[in-house]
């Protein structure tokens, strides 16, 4: 392939991933947003500490099924329909989070919301591991990560501008908040129009001329030989009859991903991310404050998830993730140890800034590259459904229990999530193997013998 066209392919690639990955935008953005209404909501809906609980974690149930649901249209369909669906359902939630016209309604169209971050959260990156060469995939995955971690930082943002604009104690202001994801919506909407199908789901269909020209198109070095290789790995998972998912061949991949996955929750990242204004308020500081604190919390998540994306493919999965528990512990038990009352602002926001920098880099920017890594061709879509399921429904237990825990322990809760990174990383040390570099097909083969 001359420099020309290989210029072009990676033009393409990165276009496309990026076009792909505002589905992760809109998951980043719908799951932070819920932090600058959180305190408004409770007000209005005079909630309790387990209804305000249940208010925050009510799209995660939409997620939950959302992750399920999506693995089988996608092998139906294709990757890039169920991305434009995508789009469809979240305009829907955007919409009629901000006309919501009592609390059921509200849980109604977050529950909806829910269901697109949960389908997202699946085809996005399942799609770009199989538009990315090996050599690019950590990266472009990483896309992935960095537009949820951006679409956080717009929430905040986004948050702290209506407030600034409207007042923080304004009726409307968490609807104005609810209702701008409805820009990025129609933006995912329109790019899901324009990209190519993935190469490995046109091989499934049996359509090697279109893959092999859409893998010329993304710049593969070898659009040939990487067509027949997939070829090959499909028709050898043929052979052997219909794939069910849950069988002892793949007991290895899914006990590892489910690993990687539940670590990613139990790292403590989404109690600091949808309740980040409450935590500085519960250290002192004003509506207003909690807000612009949101926004350096954001910032620092953004830059710690570029620092990964330019280390992903150059140490590896596995370092990011073992040095990330190191980072993670400090983090917790610091937080643990100044979040109350009578903190020192700075200290409080050190902590926070710590837990979310330790999750961007390591966790964060590993999790969506190496489930769809270790996971075969055969069962990729399905097992990532799963695995997903699996995140989500972590992730609801540690919204959910998050308000009545703190006021029940304090900031003791947050040694828990301490011990449970001390346990990640014994497990990565012991049973994690490296991907970085390796084909996904030469990846199944080597985790089939191990």
């Amino acid at each position: 392939m001359d420099r020309t066209s290989e210029t072009r392919g990676g033009t393409v690639l990165l276009t496309s991933a990026i076009a792909a990955a505002l589905g992760s935008f809109l998951f980043g953005f719908d799951t932070a947003v819920i932090s600058g209404t959180e305190s408004m909501l409770k007000q209005l809906y005079s909630l309790s500490d387990f209804w305000l609980g249940f208010t925050v974690s009510i799209a995660l149930f939409g997620t939950l099924f959302g992750a399920f649901l999506v693995g089988r249209p996608s092998d139906r369909w294709g990757r890039r329909p169920v991305l434009t669906a995508l789009s469809v359902v979240f305009l829907v939630s955007a919409f009629g989070c901000a006309m919501a016209w009592n609390w059921y309604a509200l849980l109604f169209f977050r529950f909806i919301g829910g269901l697109a971050i949960g389908g997202t959260s699946v085809a996005s990156p399942v799609y770009i591991t199989e538009i990315a060469p090996a050599r690019r995939r950590g990266l472009l995955v990483a896309v992935s990560q960095l537009n949820i971690v951006v679409g956080i930082l717009m929430a905040y943002l986004s948050n702290y501008v209506v407030a600034s604009v409207l007042g923080a104690e304004h009726p409307a202001v968490w609807r104005w908040m609810f209702g701008v994801a409805a820009a990025p919506s129609v933006a995912f909407f329109l790019a899901s129009l324009a990209i190519p199908e993935s190469p490995r789901w046109l091989m499934k269909k049996g359509n090697r001329a279109q893959a092999e020209s859409v893998l010329a198109r993304f710049g593969h070095e070898n659009p040939l030989r990487e067509a027949k290789e997939i070829e090959q790995s499909l028709a050898a998972e043929r052979s052997e009859g219909h794939q069910r998912l849950f069988q002892p061949r793949y007991v290895k991949v899914l006990l590892l991903a489910a690993m990687v996955g539940a670590f990613n929750q139990l790292d403590g990242i989404n109690a600091v991310i949808y309740y980040t204004n409450k935590i500085f308020r519960e250290a002192g500081a004003s509506e207003s404050d909690a807000f612009m604190l949101s926004v350096i919390v954001g910032l620092t998540n953004l830059v710690m998830t570029i620092v990964a994306m330019g280390l992903i493919d150059r140490v590896g999965r596995k370092s990011l993730l073992l040095v990330g528990s190191v980072t993670f512990v400090m983090s917790h038990l610091m937080a643990a140890w100044v979040i109350s009352p009578n903190a020192q602002r700075w200290m409080v926001l050190a902590a926070v800034m710590g837990i979310v920098g330790s999750h961007a880099y390591s966790q964060g920017a590993v999790v969506w590259v190496i489930i769809n890594e270790l996971l075969p061709n055969a069962i990729r879509a399905a097992g990532s459904a799963v695995i997903c399921a699996l995140i989500w429904l972590l992730d609801i237990a540690v919204s959910w229990s998050f308000p009545p825990l703190v006021a029940h322990s304090g900031s003791a809760v947050f040694v828990f999530f301490a011990v449970m990174m001390v346990l990640q990383f014994f497990l990565v040390l012991k049973y994690l193997p490296e991907t970085k570099g390796v084909s996904l097909e030469e990846l199944q083969t080597q985790l089939a013998g191990g």
